[in-house]
């Protein structure tokens, strides 16, 4: 038996489907991004599409959103050929699409995002009314009415940035709906509102291409699934079932044993402390104690302060008030050079436009903060520089050329490697890690928790923050809850379960 009929068998379809892929390819030179993929999709279906980082997910849905031309293959529409030759080709067509590399103006409103390129309008002008009407009735959807529709995007979280990314896709009649890891960025609470929309464009007929490296999301509103390897299609059938461990088999072509590797030390003295930390506006009152060998974990909705404290800490953020201890020694005013100085690393949980260089070199990327082993008299050895990134590249198995590639090549998943790898070659004592897990594939993120599990064993001490809490369950020592730009409740990790992790963060009285 072949292995795409190891999963659960597809029912037959009753119907002409709306969405009909058969032996799509793509190649990139050498590469061959896609082969020979298929993918049916019915009316009113909402259909996972699964697979690692580099498994041609991204590519097949720029082909299908008009980014890229397929090389060969055919596409139908409602039994109609077709092929979009940019993205407003293809919303015309009726493709609605949200990206995981959010595609948004910065420089522009909220408001203005939401019908760009859709503006109702009068006598060739734009009818401003009746466009914030529709921005407000978008968000409204969402339960984000509150989003200031005249703020630049630039001056919103990474979060609320992708609250008007999925705002923007469900304007207008689309017949399908591709979502690119929509709920990356996203709280549980606002997770629920999202798949309430999702079922809604189910019952209207509208089909729901779901991409998600998280299963248990893909099992809650999925129908049926298709997996990707490395360009092909390897696997399909029915979301219920079919078990986790079969879904996962066919993601990586293995086993994987264990996801969370729970930690076996015990952190040890003190080496960062907050003390009533608070910034211009979020956090408003931080105080905890950050010990050796220590995963601290920071739970919270979207707006809590989560990312506005690790980027405190870092000096990226002014503070407003409060104390920063680094090893007992006063280090309240900072920067984040004096912190790299320190031996504090930080993650942060936008790669794209803080995170990485991206039009340079894997190289220069994972060594931008520590070149010294590899200068003397001001000049840099490249030939050491590329063989030790060449060395972080095997041990982070990063799926890439060479150390040469530009880091605006690789997928996602090893673009956060990478971005990780910089801290690793930094040999950072602390590590300040936001949401380092966003967009990366479910063996990627096995790669991750060990490497923390390890840097813990080993006396590091981190602060994770994660909007999944599952994952901070299985990782973490120690969990504390931001509210309001507080940080309160820190217990041991033994004593919260999800459900008091969520009315926490709530506000409401857990149990």
């Amino acid at each position: 038996m072949s292995e795409s009929n190891s999963a659960a068998s597809t029912r037959t379809p009753t119907k002409r489907p709306l969405l009909s892929v058969r032996g799509i390819c793509k190649q990139f030179g050498a590469t061959n991004a896609l082969r020979n993929v298929d993918l049916e999709i019915q009316e009113g279906e909402v259909h996972a599409l699964i697979g690692e980082n580099g498994a041609g997910k991204s590519t097949l849905v720029n082909i299908l959103s008009g980014t890229y031309a397929m090389d060969s293959g055919s596409i139908e529409l409602d039994g109609r050929p077709i092929i979009a030759g940019s993205p407003i080709h293809a919303r015309g067509m009726g493709i609605s699409t949200i990206y995981q590399e959010l595609s948004l103006a910065l420089h522009l409103s909220v408001e203005e995002n939401l019908l760009l390129g859709a503006e109702p309008s009068r006598w060739g002008w734009v009818n401003r009314a009746e466009r914030r009407k529709r921005a407000r009735e978008a968000l409204a959807a969402l339960h984000h009415e509150t989003l200031p529709l005249e703020a630049p995007l630039y001056r919103l979280s990474l979060a609320e940035r992708q609250i008007v990314e999925i705002a923007r896709a469900c304007l207008g009649s689309a017949r399908l709906m591709i979502m690119d890891e929509p709920t990356s960025s996203l709280s549980r609470s606002d997770v629920e509102i999202l798949f309430a929309v999702i079922r809604k464009l189910k019952e209207k007929g509208v089909g729901v291409i779901y991409i998600s490296h998280f299963l248990e999301e893909c099992r809650e509103i999925a129908d049926r699934f298709t997996v990707l390897r490395d360009g092909q299609t390897v696997g399909r059938g029915e979301m219920v079932a079919t078990d986790f461990k079969q879904i996962v088999r066919l993601m990586v072509g293995r086993e994987v044993s264990e996801i969370f590797p729970k930690p076996e030390n015990l952190p040890g003295e003190t080496v960062l402390e907050l003390e009533k930390v608070s910034g211009v506006r979020k956090p408003r009152n931080v105080s905890l104690q950050l010990r050796k060998g220590e995963i601290f974990g920071i739970a919270g909705l979207i707006g809590a302060g989560r990312t506005e404290t690790l980027r405190a800490i870092f000096g990226l953020d002014a503070l407003g008030g409060g104390a920063v201890l680094v090893r007992r020694k006063d280090k309240t005013r900072s920067s984040p050079w004096l912190r790299l100085a320190d031996g504090i690393g930080f993650l942060s949980e936008n790669r794209k436009d803080e995170g990485l260089l991206l039009n340079r070199s894997l190289a220069e990327n994972l060594c931008a903060t520590r070149y010294r082993p590899y200068s003397r008299f001001g000049f840099v050895n490249s030939q050491k520089l590329r063989y030790s990134a060449g060395s972080w590249l095997k041990k982070l198995q990063v799926k890439a050329r060479n150390e040469n590639q530009p880091v605006a090549e690789l997928s996602g998943g090893n673009q956060q490697k990478v971005a990780l790898g910089r801290l690793l070659h930094h040999d950072a004592e602390i590590y300040l890690l936001d949401e380092p897990t966003r967009g990366i594939d479910i063996g990627s993120k096995e790669q991750i928790y060990r490497l923390m599990n390890e840097l813990a064993s080993k006396g590091k001490a981190i602060i994770f923050v994660s909007s999944y809490l599952p994952e901070l369950l299985g990782v973490c020592h120690t969990i504390g809850v931001m509210r309001r730009g507080i940080l309160t409740e820190i217990r041991s990790v033994e004593d919260w379960s999800e459900h008091r992790l969520l009315e926490s963060a709530l506000g409401r009285q857990t149990s």
